[in-house]
C-alpha cells in the first residue's frame, strides 16, 4: 500500500491517543476471518473510520466521544501490505513459577471511550454492524472509571502518566520511523483480582506492595517501599532518564460473578519500555524479585498492536496492496470433473483439492 504523501511542513495526524482520561470505555479486540473478502471488508472500514466516529460523536459533542484502533501483527501485511511499523511484532509472553503473562488472539483492537457509556455502545454497535461479518470476537470489556481514578484494589491508577509535550513524546512515534510517525504502540492486559485475599491484608501491607499510601496517593519513601514495589519494578530508566508509557486502565467486573478486574492499556512510542515493565513485574529484578501484586492479580490476556495515524487509515482503500497478496490464504481450487466410466480406467484426475 502507498502511504498518504506527507508534504514537509506536514505532520501526520495521529488517533487521540493523548486524549483526556474519561468515565467509559469499550475496548474491543477482534480476529479477522482467514478469507480474502474479510481483508476487503476491512480495508473499506479502515478508510472510512474517521467517518464513522464523526456520525455518532455529532450526536452528543459533550460526551467527547474518541475511537482508537490498532492492528496486530499477524494481520498488519494482510491488510497493508510489506511496510509496517519498525517495532511492531507479537505479544512477547513472560512466565516465571506460577505468575504468567499469556499472549491470546487478537488482530484489531477498538479502544473506544467516552463520558457517557451509551455513546461507546453505540459506537462499538456501529463498529460490529460494519464488519461482524468479516471478523470474531476475541474479547470485549466495558470499563468504568471508580470514584477518584482508583482501582478496585482501592488505590489511585495512572498517578505518573506524563503531561504535555512528555506525554507527546512518550506515546507517539517520531522521526525514528517517518513513515509511521504519530502512530503508538499498544500492550493490553485483562487482569482478575482475588478481592478476598486482598482485602485480607492490612492496609499498610497493601501499601509496601503497591509503593504508595492508599489514602493519600503520595509515594512511599526510599527506606520504606520494598524494591518489590509495584511502583518500583515500573520505573524504566535508560542513560539516566525515566522513560514513560501512557495508561488508560479501566476497572471492570461482574460482582454477581465474583469478576473483579482492571484492564491494562499502555501506549508507547516503543514497546520495549512495556515490556521491561512487565518482564521485571513477572520475572523480578533482579530475577526473583518479583510484583507481588502478581500474588493477587492474574493476567489472562496479552496483545501487542500498533495505532497507525488518522492519516495513513484514511489513505487504506479497498485495493489488495500487492505486498500483501502472498500472504493470504490461498482459495482452494474447484475439484476436477468426474471422468465418465466408459473404456477408461475411471480413475479421473490425480489432482484433487488442496487444503491448505
Amino acid at each position: 500500500m502507498t502511504n498518504p504523501p506527507n508534504q514537509p511542513d506536514q505532520l501526520p495526524l495521529a488517533q487521540p491517543v493523548l486524549g483526556p482520561l474519561t468515565r467509559a470505555a469499550i475496548f474491543l479486540v477482534v480476529t479477522v476471518k482467514p478469507e480474502p473478502g474479510s481483508y476487503e471488508i476491512m480495508r473499506s472500514f479502515c478508510s472510512g473510520l474517521s467517518g464513522l466516529i464523526r456520525a455518532v460523536e455529532f450526536r452528543d459533542i459533550d460526551a467527547g466521544l474518541t475511537c482508537i484502533a490498532s492492528f496486530g501483527s499477524d494481520v498488519w501485511d494482510k491488510l497493508f501490505g510489506r511496510t509496517r511499523p519498525a517495532e511492531l511484532h507479537p505479544f512477547r509472553e513472560f512466565r516465571s513459577g506460577e505468575r504468567y503473562a499469556p499472549a491470546t488472539p487478537g488482530d484489531v483492537l477498538f479502544h473506544i471511550r467516552a463520558g457517557r457509556m451509551d455513546i461507546c455502545f453505540e459506537l462499538a454497535t456501529q463498529i460490529m454492524e460494519q464488519i461482524g461479518d468479516a471478523v470474531t470476537v476475541a474479547d470485549e470489556v466495558q470499563g468504568f472509571r471508580y470514584f477518584e481514578d482508583r482501582d478496585l484494589i482501592g488505590f489511585v491508577d495512572g498517578t505518573e502518566n506524563p503531561r504535555g509535550n512528555l506525554a507527546l513524546e512518550s506515546a507517539l512515534v517520531g522521526d525514528e520511523d517517518a513513515a509511521f510517525a504519530g502512530g503508538s504502540y499498544v500492550i493490553v492486559q485483562k487482569y482478575f483480582h482475588d478481592m478476598k485475599a486482598w482485602n485480607a491484608l492490612s492496609t499498610e501491607a497493601q501499601e509496601r506492595i503497591i509503593g504508595r499510601k492508599k489514602l493519600t496517593d503520595i509515594e512511599l519513601d526510599d527506606a520504606t517501599k520494598p524494591a518489590s514495589a509495584h511502583t518500583a519494578l515500573t520505573v524504566i530508566e535508560e542513560n539516566g532518564k525515566e522513560l514513560k508509557i501512557l495508561r488508560d486502565n479501566m476497572p471492570f467486573g461482574q460482582p454477581g460473578r465474583g469478576e473483579f478486574g482492571t484492564y491494562f492499556i499502555g501506549y508507547s512510542r516503543t514497546p520495549r519500555v512495556t515490556e521491561l515493565m512487565l518482564e521485571n513485574m513477572f520475572i523480578g529484578r533482579p530475577p526473583g524479585n518479583y510484583d507481588k501484586l502478581l500474588d493477587f492479580s492474574k493476567a489472562v490476556t496479552g496483545g501487542l498492536f500498533f495505532a497507525p495515524s488518522v492519516t495513513f487509515l484514511d489513505g487504506v482503500g479497498e485495493e489488495q496492496p500487492a505486498a500483501a497478496i502472498a500472504t493470504l490464504p490461498a482459495a482452494p481450487e474447484p475439484p476436477a470433473p468426474a471422468v465418465r466410466r466408459d473404456t477408461s480406467l475411471g480413475i479421473g484426475s490425480l489432482k484433487g483439492e488442496r487444503h491448505e
